[in-house]
């Protein structure tokens, strides 16, 4: 499948509020039944555990702030001491993540900033995005995933879809039957046509400088690429 990417619905800064609100409450079911956080909490464990001290988690263009939610949960479940924030460029995703992190009573914060622009913030031990680096072409991708690597101390994780024949029909199947959101179900298939294979991702990582990254396939049809910064 060759990669194909058009813009999304989600990406239309005007999009009415309703219809956004409604698209982030469908994503957010998405993520917690593919296991977004599932698939990036044993990285940031592992690191935590070697360090041994507390450590601060930056996650970019955080959407719904669903995924910074299930890793404070994971956090809390482990007795660790991690701090967690998010960052995105809509205001409305923003106002979202806040009223889902107060409601399940969640220490954290979410900052409007675009991600795509200057430098990120300083003073993160890991730097993570999940399912955004397929909204941008390879020299955006490639522009972020350098940011990335000079923002953490420690660890990039990025988290995609991979793109191929099941992942277009999971998304098929999953956007109809957990959500009856229209821009779901209309960007849910682009996603993953606009997506990267491991090779892919794993060249984009090198033209961005990150020696010794690595790709590792996860249930259901993702990628997880990481890359540690040596001391």
């Amino acid at each position: 499948m060759i990669r194909l990417l058009r813009p999304e619905l989600m990406d239309d800064p005007v999009l009415e509020r309703g219809r956004h609100r409604h698209a982030l409450r469908g994503l957010s079911r998405l993520n917690l039944l593919s296991g977004s956080a599932r698939i990036l909490w044993p990285a940031i464990r592992e690191l935590a555990r070697r360090e041994r001290r507390p450590l601060r988690v930056l996650d970019l263009a955080s959407g719904a702030g669903d995924v910074p939610l299930g890793l404070w949960r994971r956090v809390r479940r482990a007795g660790l001491e991690i701090e967690i924030r998010g960052m995105d460029v809509s205001p409305e995703a923003v106002a979202f993540a806040r009223e889902l992190a107060a409601a399940a009573g969640a220490p954290l914060r979410f900052e409007r900033g675009d991600v795509m622009h200057g430098e990120l913030p300083a003073g993160f031990d890991v730097v993570l995005c999940s399912l955004f680096l397929h909204h941008v072409d390879d020299e955006r991708a490639v522009d972020l995933l350098a940011r990335m690597r000079r923002a953490a101390r420690r660890l990039v994780l990025v988290s995609d879809l991979l793109r191929g024949t099941p992942g277009l029909l999971l998304a098929h199947a999953a956007s109809r039957l957990l959500t009856t959101s229209d821009v779901v179900r209309s960007d849910a298939p682009q996603s993953v046509r606009a997506s990267y294979t491991g090779d892919e991702m794993l060249e984009l990582a090198r033209r961005a400088g990150m020696s010794g990254a690595r790709v590792w396939r996860r249930w259901p049809q993702r990628l997880l690429l990481t890359w540690e910064a040596t001391r």
